[in-house]
């Protein structure tokens, strides 16, 4: 045991786990009506130990009513600070934060990949290449910064999480302590229980009996009483007890739990984040490899198609020279055209001709018409 269980009556109770009779506040019994005592085996107890309870038990007076308040009460205070200790430990450490910067670096880790849309021509793709590479030293630079802080703050949380773990263990150890220290109490208190209702508590009866006399019926029944409140005590400082038990688990689920997420950092660091680091940096080398490959891709397929559009202008060249230079100076086509519309020309001419002799001939016989009507007008004015 770290720290060893005296037995004493002091007003005060030291530091240090101890059996007392005095110095807690009173406190009201906490007793469940029909809960049956829990027999506790003595062999738990070292011989030192054993000879110190059985000391013990017998300076507890049952007459004092002061004693039999506050009997065990130190020790159940001491639960009480423990529990908020525990507590409190809890409380500060929020274990959420670490799963939210987790988070955070895979989104860092995530944000890293880069997939941009390539732009169209020869050297909008070379430009883009370019642009994808400084866009990812950058982005690198950026996530690796961010990476980095975050790395810190999770070896802090590392280095708590571990400080937690030996003081958890410490916990532990106080708590088996304060068990064993409310162990002795309680078997302690029993045995003088058992004791003074077989003995003290049977010889007042006895007296009361013989005697007849009220004071000492109600001394024995005043006595009885006190045995009684001294039992619900006991029964009070079991409860607590329990309390203490139900205790070392949490404690250690608490560590397991501080354990768990400091192997979970320690994983990150040493696995996740260096990872990430070679990984990206060989992507970087990948894609510089991408680019001197894609730049020579594409200066081969510039110069095929250079030549291919070279050899069709050289066909479509030769083609032509050679049928201009098989053309006649006048192609038939152009003869045939000409000589057609010479031939329609003549026609229409001497059509035009002979529509212009037939409306002269009319006009001059129109013309004598007119003149004799004009003759006729004047002979008939003068006669």
């Amino acid at each position: 045991m770290e720290n060893e269980i005296k037995l004493t009556l002091e007003q005060e109770a030291p530091a240090a786990p101890t059996l007392t009779l005095e110095g807690a506040e009173p406190e009201e019994p906490q007793a469940q009506e029909g809960a049956k005592p829990t027999t506790l085996d003595e062999s738990i107890l070292s011989p030192e130990e054993q000879k110190m309870v059985d000391d013990f038990s017998q300076k507890i007076n049952l007459q004092n009513s002061t004693m039999v308040m506050q009997y065990g009460s130190a020790a159940q205070r001491k639960i009480a600070n423990f529990s908020d200790t525990a507590l409190n430990n809890v409380r500060t450490k929020d274990l959420g934060e670490v799963g939210d910067q987790i988070s955070n670096l895979v989104v860092e880790l995530k944000g890293f990949d880069i997939d941009e849309e390539e732009r169209r021509g020869f050297f909008g793709r070379f430009k883009n290449t370019g642009n994808k590479i400084i866009a990812m030293k950058s982005r690198y630079d950026s996530a690796e910064t961010n990476v980095n802080k975050i790395a810190a703050a999770l070896e802090k949380h590392q280095v708590q999480l571990m400080k937690d773990v030996v003081m958890l263990d410490q916990l532990y150890s106080m708590n088996l302590n304060y068990h064993k220290e409310l162990t002795m109490y309680i078997i302690a208190g029993k045995k003088k229980l058992q004791q003074e209702r077989a003995t003290t508590l049977e010889q007042m009866k006895q007296k009361a009996k013989q005697t007849g006399l009220a004071e000492d019926a109600q001394a024995a029944n005043d006595f009885a009483q006190q045995c009684d409140s001294f039992e619900k005590k006991l029964h009070d400082l079991e409860l607590t007890r329990m309390v203490s038990v139900q205790m070392s688990p949490q404690i250690r689920l608490v560590q397991n739990n501080d354990k768990l997420m400091s192997d979970k950092i320690q994983s990150t660091l040493v696995n996740t984040i260096p990872l990430w680091k070679s990984q990206m940096v060989l992507a970087l080398g990948l894609a510089h490899s991408e680019q001197a490959v894609r730049a020579q891709k594409e200066v081969t397929d510039m110069t095929n198609e250079l030549l291919r559009k070279n050899a069709d202008k050289l066909k479509m060249s030769t083609i032509e020279t050679a049928r201009e230079t098989e053309r006649g100076v006048v192609d038939m086509e152009t003869l045939r055209h000409t000589n057609l519309s010479l031939i329609q020309t003549l026609d229409e001419v001497v059509k035009i001709q002979d529509e212009g002799r037939a409306k002269r001939r009319a006009a001059e016989a129109e013309i004598g018409r007119l003149e004799g009507e004009l003759k006729q007008k004047l002979l008939d004015i003068h006669t």
